[in-house]
């Protein structure tokens, strides 16, 4: 306890990079979600990509025998040699792609991955180019390299693809990233092979421009249709692209926390110096449970997928029937990107002003217990994200909330 007449001590300095950091906007309003359902509220919380599937039995059972046998030392940092194997067995099943396991890191998520990345190849200075709608954490681990975020806008009239003049216009000399998530979180949007060709030929003209290929929802496509990535359409520009997935979509293994990404060997190495100062290698018992999970039978997959398919169906069929609300049918991964621009400048009938979007999803939290992510959050103001990963009676009870704060409007 500080002596009673000290002065109180001084404010002590945060790193620039990261004083200012912002907790995105999913992870914060879950949160909040999270305190109001602690309060006893009915909340139903559609904030996060989070699958309402266990993992398959056998994904589970080899996590108890790594667990049971001996898989509870230190790990390689860039991922054990099993798993490194399993992921190049994967990238020549799912893509062709032939990728030296030595080519190959696994991380904390695919979000460390990133991380990793763009803290190894950004300096002040220097910049990504985006495209938008986007997944809110390039921007933010851009800006804690000291980095810039260009954005490339895309809408549902180009079924939010990212136009590849615009992108060759966006590129500068201090362009380091071009960022592609297909299938796209949020808005579902999955890019076509000729559009990827496309985007590949301007590139060529870049050099000096890397590729990032988030494709973490890449098997949950709903119609069935196969995932391309751009290093297997464009293989010459393979040796300055970053493949990047993970277990947590797919085989509904979020707690497990590992992602992966497969690049030329000099940029795997720079990630993995960057993981070793951060956190290490990924839980042992994790990476045995995920080369089940590549290796292993794969039909779980393909009945999630066609679940997530159909509750993508029934929540844009039942929100297009709210009056002044459109909600595009998502392509791929599992969210609904529903455009809420008529309720902007309406109060709701709690009395609340709904100037922005994060106004209406506060509003919707607070009035009818649904946790939503704000459009602005993914650079699309004006609109609301909801996971539609979750149970179909409470997409279906989402959908009756919704409807009736709309009619509550004034």
């Amino acid at each position: 306890m500080p002596h009673p007449n000290t002065a109180p001590p001084p404010a002590l300095p945060f790193a620039a990079a990261f004083g200012a950091a912002e907790l995105p906007a999913t992870m914060a309003m879950a949160a909040r979600a999270r305190a109001l359902r602690d309060a006893g509220h009915p909340v139903i919380n559609l904030c996060l990509g989070e699958p309402d599937f266990a993992p398959a039995p056998h994904i589970l059972d080899a996590a108890d025998h790594a667990a049971r046998n001996g898989a509870t030392k230190y790990p390689p940092v860039n991922g054990t040699p099993a798993l490194r194997d399993a992921i190049a067995r994967k990238c020549l099943r799912d893509h062709n792609m032939v990728v030296a396991p030595t080519d190959i890191v696994v991380g904390n998520g695919a979000r460390q991955v990133i991380f990793g990345a763009l803290m190894a190849t950004l300096d002040p200075g220097t910049n990504i180019i985006v495209p938008a709608p986007y997944w809110n954490a390039y921007p933010l681990i851009a800006r804690a390299a000291g980095a810039t975020t260009q954005f490339v806008e895309c809408t549902t009239q180009n079924d939010f693809l990212p136009a590849p003049d615009a992108i060759d216009a966006a590129i500068s000399p201090q362009t380091r990233w071009l960022v592609l998530n297909f299938p796209n979180n949020p808005t579902g949007a999955v890019c076509p092979a000729d559009h990827l060709a496309a985007i590949g030929a301007v590139l060529r003209r870049h050099p000096h421009v890397r590729i990032m290929a988030d494709d973490m929802y890449e098997h949950l496509i709903h119609d069935g249709t196969p995932h391309v990535t751009i290093a297997q359409i464009c293989p010459d520009l393979a040796p300055r692209t970053l493949t990047i997935s993970g277990v947590s979509k797919t085989y509904a293994m979020t707690g497990f926390r590992v992602g992966f990404a497969a690049g030329p060997a000099d940029l795997i190495a720079a990630i993995t110096r960057v993981q070793g100062l951060a956190t290490g290698g990924v839980c042992a018992i994790a990476q045995a449970a995920s080369v089940a999970a590549l290796d292993g039978p794969q039909d779980q997959v393909d009945i999630m997928r066609q679940t997530y398919a159909s509750r993508a169906t029934l929540v844009a069929s039942h929100l297009n029937t709210v009056p002044g609300l459109i909600c595009p049918s998502p392509r791929g991964a599992f969210y609904a990107f529903v455009n809420v621009t008529t309720w902007l400048g309406r109060t709701s009938a709690a009395g609340a002003p709904l100037t922005t979007d994060t106004a209406i999803a506060t509003a919707l939290l607070d009035e009818n217990h649904l946790a939503t992510v704000a459009g602005t959050a993914f650079g699309a103001p004006g609109h609301l994200r909801l996971s539609t990963a979750a149970a179909t009676s409470d997409l279906v009870e989402a959908c009756r909330r919704i409807a009736r704060f709309a009619a509550g409007l004034s």
